[in-house]
């Protein structure tokens, strides 16, 4: 393990400064922008150090390859290296640095693998630029609508098709590519954990056993625009309110009933500070133990929202911009990892990740977790001890051994 974990070290301040916001400490490695591209590099310089083959499918996800790509039954380790506006240094790149960690620290032990092994980089989990969170497996595996992906916009109004045609990508070949998942026999993704379970329970590492199902919701609420001062509170006809009722309502409902319900995101119409707006768009985030208080929760704040904008003079209109029902991972992997770490407890998360995806597209899964001192994600407050990385490192090279040796 110290060659691993020198490597380790290596990597991690390899990437430490990579779209990192100096002022906050936070990251923007937004898909396909040049932290993006740097954090590609980086993965391609790190497959040719250890004399893995690299591949890049068609929808732009990376894999290095040890053993043969085509042979079949890989087990692939691995995660995704975008992040969240101003998002922390461990969602993601941990488990893609802790996988070529794990090889090199079964290679230095002499393990032969019985089958191909793949460390993989997941394009675009978060979602950040274009919406869509796990837009690089879920068209791999294709429950994201090619054509629908590629006409989404970012905030400056590129379109997908063409940012991926201008960074040497061909967005005619983006799709389900059967071929590739033909040759996944297992994954597992270590990530960091987003939450303080493995904190309350004292232990350093745990095993995925579910996601919650969730989805996002966007929210355009249309009034009319007016001037600030000389508009009757009474004359108006504010979205603003109407958003605050919804806003009000997602946590009301989500806080009664042990949910997670966020509004994260906002745009205003004319958004100036002496003008009544004229459209206000509001994305929610929600998530839920079962499918059922899931569609319960985000109807609760439909009709609180519906129900402001009949008494002020404003609409609302709902759409569906994703939703991901609950992912069950692979009960009989989890328990021989669980077993195989020291009886790891198993717990489930309310995150999604790629791991959901390729678990839904029926390829056996798994999931370990690096506890996390803060609970904290999607923050610059996320972390995780040297330690307790190192020993994310041990048990990833352990489920190797046990899977591949």
């Amino acid at each position: 393990m110290e060659i691993a974990a020198a490597e380790f070290d290596r990597m991690w301040a390899d990437l430490h400064a990579v779209g990192r916001n100096p002022a906050t400490g936070g990251y923007r490695r937004f898909v396909w922008t040049d932290a993006d591209h740097t954090m590609r590099e980086w993965f391609t310089a790190e497959a040719d150090g250890r004399g893995m083959e690299l591949n890049v499918d068609r929808n732009g996800n990376q894999w290095a390859w040890w053993g043969s790509p085509t042979a079949g039954d890989a087990l692939v380790m691995g995660s995704h290296l975008d992040s969240v506006p101003e998002g922390g240094a461990f969602d993601g790149p941990l488990g893609v640095v802790s996988a070529f960690a794990a090889v090199d620290a079964a290679r230095a032990a002499g393990l032969r693998p019985t089958r191909p092994v793949a460390v993989v980089n997941f394009v675009d989990e978060e979602g950040a630029r274009f919406g869509i969170a796990c837009a690089g497996s879920r068209l791999l595996t294709g429950s994201l609508d090619r054509d629908s992906a590629l006409g989404l916009r970012d905030t400056d109004g590129h379109r997908m098709y063409d940012v991926l045609r201008s960074a040497g990508h061909d967005p005619d070949a983006v799709g389900r590519d059967d071929e590739l998942l033909s040759l996944v026999g297992t994954f597992v993704e270590l990530h960091v954990e987003q939450g303080r379970d493995l904190v309350d329970r004292g232990r350093a590492i745990g095993v995925g056993s579910q996601i919650w199902p969730h989805g996002r919701y966007r929210f355009d609420l249309a009034g009319e625009a007016n001037h600030a001062g000389t508009t009757r509170m009474a004359d108006r006809r504010d979205p603003m309110l109407t958003y605050a009722t919804a806003a009000l309502a997602a946590a009301e409902q989500a806080r009664a009933d042990d949910l997670r319900a966020t509004f994260g995101r906002l745009e205003v119409e004319p958004n100036g500070t002496n003008a009544v707006p004229s459209l206000v768009r509001a994305w929610l985030d929600a998530r839920a133990g079962s499918e059922d208080e899931l569609r319960r929760l985000v109807a609760e704040v439909e009709r609180r929202a519906r129900q402001q904008a009949a008494q002020h003079g404003t609409s609302v209109t709902m759409t569906t911009e994703s939703e991901s029902p609950a992912t069950t991972f692979d009960r009989d992997l989890a328990a021989r990892l669980s077993a195989r770490l020291d009886d790891a407890p198993v717990i489930p998360t309310g995150a999604g990740h790629d791991a959901g995806v390729l678990a839904l597209a029926g390829i056996p899964t798994a999931m370990l977790f690096v506890r996390n001192p803060t609970g904290v994600s999607h923050s610059p407050a996320e972390h995780a001890e040297h330690a307790d990385c190192l020993a994310g490192v041990a048990a990833l090279t352990a489920v190797l051994s046990d899977l591949a040796g």
